[in-house]
């Protein structure tokens, strides 16, 4: 995968990343669709500390062309570049209380954030360190769910839908934008959730 992430903006990442300390993750819709073969500029990148501190780094770098906004509150920050638009976050794991749908915020390990994800297909992660360039992380086997396109949630998807009930629609919105089908208990659980059957695709284990 090293050559999809053969630029400069990758390549200056992964420089800085490296002199702080910091493991650093492409992860999200952009390594699905370079999967895919769709062409994206959207990019989100995970860092195991501040995601903040580094795009502040990544941004002088960069120089005038860069457009740094920094969101304290949610601990991202987000870099407009020429037609890049860049996601800093930290890692983080999330936990909800049964009244809320506030999460509990925590930092955490890539895979406390892979954990998060909505499905396997955007948990997929590229590391950007030297020593482990372009190696894929990919715990859920989203990969497999890509060729055979199904969509699936990481963890129970009782538990993924109830934490954010949004997933549910960007499930149906991925299933009609990118022709998948929703597998078999994460359908069920969208069922469980809302009452319209006849909205949604579903392919049977």
């Amino acid at each position: 995968m090293k050559e999809y992430l053969d630029n400069k903006v990758f390549r200056l990442i992964s420089d800085i990343a490296d002199e702080t300390g910091k493991a650093c993750y492409v992860i999200g819709g952009y390594v699905r669709d370079l999967f895919l073969k769709r062409p994206s500029k959207d990019i989100d990148i995970v860092v195991v500390g501040s995601g903040i501190e580094l795009a502040g780094k990544v941004a002088a770098e960069l120089g005038k062309k860069a457009k740094l906004s920094v969101f304290k509150n949610f601990g991202t920050a987000h870099i407009n570049y020429k037609d890049y638009e860049i996601e800093f976050v930290g890692a983080r794991k999330e936990s909800y209380r049964y009244d809320s749908r506030k999460p509990i915020v925590e930092d955490g390990t890539l895979e406390d954030d892979q954990n998060r994800r909505d499905f396997t297909i955007n948990a997929l992660a590229l590391s950007l360190n030297k020593t482990t360039y372009g190696e894929l992380l990919d715990p859920f086997n989203g990969i497999a769910d890509l060729e055979n396109l199904i969509l699936r949630t990481p963890l129970d998807p009782d538990i993924t839908f109830s934490d954010d009930p949004l997933r549910m629609m960007r499930g149906i919105r991925f299933a009609a934008q990118l022709g998948f089908y929703l597998e078999a208990e994460t359908f069920d659980a969208i069922v469980k959730k809302r009452p319209y059957r006849h909205h949604f695709k579903r392919k049977n284990r």
